[in-house]
């Protein structure tokens, strides 16, 4: 099985990974993606996968322009390790990791950083993996996140999250904030329905597309990708159904 690296190059004739079908809703799905991608390559963003028709990749950047609120100097953070279905227990997941090993090597990093749970969640990669190939938490955040790293250079300063990020909390302290970026195809789907869900109920809500690396620092969950807030407390990253979402609306107001 080959390893692609996408980029700048190729990036419209090879697929993403997360929107595979060809339909017109997953075609948009991916579009969003790749248009994301597009400037990210440029503040140091690589994305490789195998070459197999499913979830299989790595997609890593630089710390100092990863859209996650952590701080750090001359670390790789991984956005995202995938190695989904059938493929899982193949090893596949160590070689993308030992492609970012490789990588920051060559690079004169002083070491890699994830950020995962304490108990397995949607979207995040499992804690365990990284474990097993000798992360360790170096951080955490409410209301579940762990920050893991390893270590390339053992003098080097741990990578930690933000002050803000530790607080669990945004500035506005009034019912809902949606809080995502398009790092996910999915993201601005699911938020534009979640929003729905919550004008359906008459609730208000502010809803925050970040569009920097910047903004993500300052702004962002500890997952960066999506932190839905109630009365400014950060309550989950996952991204909902509407009816997945409406449930758990119900049972933050009831």
């Amino acid at each position: 099985m080959r390893l692609l690296t996408i980029d700048q190059a190729n990036l419209e004739d090879e697929h993403i990974c997360c929107a595979l079908g060809g339909d017109p809703q997953n075609r948009q799905r991916a579009q969003t993606k790749k248009d994301w991608l597009k400037e990210r390559f440029r503040e140091g963003l690589v994305f490789r996968r195998f070459d197999e028709r499913g979830k299989l990749f790595i997609e890593y950047m630089p710390v100092e322009k990863v859209w996650k609120p952590i701080i750090g100097q001359d670390y790789f953070v991984i956005n995202c390790l995938w190695v989904a279905g059938k493929f899982k227990g193949t090893g596949l997941g160590r070689q993308l990791l030992d492609e970012c090993l490789s990588d920051a090597t060559a690079r004169q990093k002083k070491g890699i950083a994830v950020v995962t749970s304490t108990k397995k969640k949607p979207y995040l990669t499992e804690k365990s993996f990284f474990i097993k190939h000798g992360f360790i938490t170096v951080d955490t955040a409410p209301p579940y996140f762990e920050l893991l790293a390893l270590k390339l250079d053992p003098e080097a300063p741990t990578p930690v999250f933000s002050e803000k990020a530790k607080t669990g909390q945004c500035a506005n302290k009034s019912c809902f904030t949606l809080i995502y970026s398009n790092q996910c195809p999915f993201a601005q789907e699911y938020i534009e329905g979640m929003s729905r869900v919550l004008k359906k109920k008459n609730l208000p809500h502010q809803v925050i597309r970040l569009t920097t690396y910047r903004e993500a620092q300052e702004l962002g969950s500890p997952f960066g990708t999506c932190g839905i807030y109630f009365n400014g407390e950060l309550r989950t990253h996952e991204l909902m159904s509407d009816h997945k979402f409406e449930k758990f609306v119900d049972g933050l107001i009831s």
